[in-house]
């Protein structure tokens, strides 16, 4: 797909280079609050762990399996997240600075309230990303199936979507500034008030125009 043309929207500026120096490490030693720097994860099932309010330094994660870990208040900073999966991640309220994650397979991934600052997720499955009221700076979401994105309530500035397809996405009292749609397709929209401050392409716009119409009352014979 060709590559949107520049506009006056601020593009993500994202600072994540890979982890250097990391040893290979027990994940099943990991607990709740914990200082982490420098490790990697590999092929492990944290299925119900507590590892809320951890915190992940220079880490990887490859091919971990999360179900139902509680990662609520857990704080990843110049980390890479590989094939993850979960049915259900439960990390609200957490934090992701110069994060990458890679192709993950996740059914409801819970990030309410969390504040993401140079983001990269690229490829995989979602089938609901909750990201409601969490705040979002320099965040890139592309290659990725999204059944519901909900973005409801967010502060979302210089935020990038590309190349995904997603069923529902939901910008209800959204807050957005520099915010760029274009090259990812949508089924439902929720929230319009949500796209001032958005960017999309012509063939988004005339998607939208009949739900627009509807919503200022626009009446089209």
């Amino acid at each position: 797909m060709a590559k949107p043309r520049p506009t006056g929207t601020q593009p993500p500026k994202l600072t994540f280079s890979a982890p250097g120096h990391v040893a290979d490490a027990d994940a099943l030693e990991l607990r709740p609050s914990d200082q982490r720097e420098g490790e990697r994860y590999s092929d492990a099932d944290l299925t119900d762990y507590d590892l809320s309010g951890t915190t992940f330094m220079e880490c990887e994660f490859d091919s971990v399996t999360l179900t139902e870990a509680q990662l609520r208040g857990a704080r990843f900073v110049d980390t890479l997240l590989a094939a993850s999966f979960a049915p259900t991640l439960r990390a609200g309220r957490s934090s992701w600075r110069d994060v990458m994650i890679q192709s993950p397979r996740w059914g409801s991934a819970e990030l309410f309230d969390g504040d993401l600052n140079s983001v990269h997720l690229r490829g995989g499955k979602i089938d609901y990303l909750n990201l409601r009221s969490a705040r979002l700076t320099n965040v890139l979401i592309e290659d990725c199936q999204i059944g519901e994105l909900d973005l409801g309530g967010v502060r979302a500035d210089r935020v990038a979507i590309r190349n995904c397809r997603i069923g529902t996405l939901d910008l209800t009292r959204a807050t957005c500034v520099n915010v760029d749609l274009r090259g990812s397709e949508f089924s439902v929209v929720n929230g319009l008030e949500g796209l001032r401050g958005v960017t999309v392409d012509g063939d988004q716009l005339a998607e939208l125009a009949p739900v627009l119409a509807a919503h200022i009352g626009l009446v089209v014979e």
